[in-house]
């Protein structure tokens, strides 16, 4: 006998009002003292359970979150992410790419692991942003909203000290979750025809490209002066960039937490 699955027929109007009320938010309802508001248990088992629903391949699950409660572990992942509102979100986690506990599953069971370093990267990353999705997804639901935080590349050798991350365990991004204090804009996105292909991939012409980028230049305004996405995307991409001076150390973490296939290089 099938289970009868319980299900909410949504319009599509609905469903594109819902996305269209997505925001990224840093500044989050607090208690008096400035502490993080706590969510309601039921929320918050909502939330992880959703996470928890997440596809994965191979059943195997390759990820793992780490929720941070105390406020001095708070503290130092604000310092070592540069990102302050881990420190007010009512919730804050790790996403973490984790190829250790199936490891542990084959031991435990007397199977040996093997070695597939690439694979574990790919996988795991995958399984893990899928529940990071997932818990983002079921949050908003519920009312609040949250940041994905990339900084965690900033402080990915102190990310994996302070949170005692075993050899397998690779810390993706940070992910906090509240209720906004914030009037945050509604933000553009790239045309679709460059985005969404049919059959094969459409690079774009240069016109397409620069029209893009007149669309998605709001997106970098700050302080009601206009914004250039273009130079936005050069501080991080460009040579000289913010992600040349990361890429050295995720190549670091990953080759620590034994999931590099390739060359370390000494330069």
């Amino acid at each position: 006998m099938l289970a009868t699955l319980s299900t909410r027929t949504q319009s599509a109007e609905e469903v594109t009002a819902f996305y269209d009320a997505h925001r990224t938010v840093r500044q989050y309802v607090t208690v008096p003292d400035g502490s993080p508001l706590p969510l309601p248990a039921d929320h918050l088992e909502a939330i992880l359970h959703a996470a928890q629903r997440a596809p994965t391949d191979a059943t195997a699950q390759l990820y793992s979150l780490v929720r941070l409660t105390r406020p001095e572990v708070r503290a130092q992942m604000v310092t070592l992410t540069t990102n302050a509102h881990i420190a007010t979100a009512s919730e804050a986690f790790v996403v973490c790419a984790d190829v250790r506990r199936v490891a542990r599953v084959l031991e435990v069971t007397g199977q040996t692991p093997g070695h597939w370093p690439a694979i574990a990267v790919h996988f795991g990353i995958g399984d893990a942003v899928m529940a990071g999705t997932n818990l983002l997804t079921a949050a908003e639901m519920l009312g609040y909203q949250g940041c994905w935080i990339g900084g965690v590349m900033n402080g990915l050798d102190g990310i994996i000290d302070l949170l005692e991350l075993p050899p397998g365990v690779l810390p993706f991004a940070a992910l906090t979750i509240g209720t906004s204090a914030e009037d945050t804009p509604y933000r553009p996105r790239v045309p679709r025809p460059l985005v969404i292909h049919t059959d094969t991939y459409h690079a774009g012409t240069d016109d397409e490209i620069r029209d893009a980028v007149d669309i998605m230049n709001p997106i970098a305004s700050r302080n009601g002066q206009s914004g250039d996405w273009a130079r936005l995307l050069g501080a991080y991409f460009a040579v000289g960039g913010g992600m040349e001076g990361r890429e050295p150390r995720l190549v670091a973490a990953l080759t620590r937490q034994g999931m590099w296939s390739g060359e370390v290089s000494l330069d």
